[in-house]
């Protein structure tokens, strides 16, 4: 398994200065990898008791029988989060769990990906073969759109498992890309409505100071795993090559029309 460095954040501390309403139902903040984790879980334990934060883990698949009849327990009401492909069991566990799942438009996935396993924060199979230059930027982004044989998985496989095979059941669906937008716009009433149909399809009732909770929660600073806050990263660019936005249609077919980017 791939060991991710983070650094601590102080969001268990800033949680006590806001009056908190214990869960009544076990949530799980679910997302495809670097597809804003660490945004959504941030925001949302602004909302939450932290003895009702799940911090033991990210739950994950390999993790999963061990963890997930805590985190998801409907006697103990957690907010947990993690990276959860779908499987018999994941779809078990999590039937008493309100599920979210952040997704990606997978053009922008693909740098992100690549910014974090180049960075120093991740430490897995493929840092002889990424790391210290030895990769053109676009041999970099081929090989996240198609994966390294024995090492890294493929986009389709990462989405399709992570994002495709949990749309149509009771999971609700956020755009990273949505969150972000709302967050610019904070004080509308579009941001209003877009964070409250968040909170409910979480069970929680929208307090009235949400904004500063959400202001709190949303601090870059407290990521670790922004752009900026990754150390060692390398300079890639903003926007996805014309022909690497050819090469992820043609690995997955459709996935962009059915995840609402295209």
């Amino acid at each position: 398994m791939p060991r991710i460095v983070m650094k601590m954040d102080n969001l268990n501390e800033r949680n006590g200065e806001f009056t908190q309403v214990p869960l009544r139902q076990p949530v799980f903040l679910n997302s495809v990898p670097k597809c804003g984790t660490h945004l959504i879980r941030n925001v949302m334990r602004m909302f939450v008791p932290v003895e009702q934060q799940y911090h033991a883990l990210f739950v994950q698949h390999p993790s999963l029988r061990q963890h997930g009849p805590i985190a998801f327990s409907p006697e103990k009401n957690m907010l947990s989060w993690g990276h959860l492909l779908y499987s018999d069991d994941a779809a078990n566990l999590l039937r008493p769990v309100r599920s979210i799942l952040m997704v990606r438009d997978p053009y922008d996935w693909v740098l992100a990906r690549a910014r974090f396993f180049m960075s120093e924060n991740f430490q897995g199979a493929t840092d002889a073969s990424l790391k210290g230059g030895r990769l053109d930027t676009q041999d970099l982004l081929n090989l996240m759109i198609f994966g390294i044989h024995g090492k890294a998985p493929t986009l389709e496989e990462i989405f399709r498992f992570n994002a495709v095979c949990w749309l149509g059941t009771k999971t609700y669906v956020i755009r990273y890309e949505d969150m972000v937008a709302n967050l610019k716009r904070l004080e509308t009433r579009q941001a209003e409505l877009y964070f409250a149909n968040l909170f409910d399809a979480c069970g929680i009732d929208m307090p009235d100071d949400w904004r500063a909770r959400v202001l709190v929660g949303s601090d870059r600073k407290q990521s670790a795993t922004a752009r900026e806050n990754l150390d060692g990263a390398v300079d890639l660019p903003d926007e996805l090559p014309a022909m690497q936005k050819r090469l992820v249609d043609y690995a997955a077919p459709g996935l962009r029309a059915l995840l609402g980017y295209a």
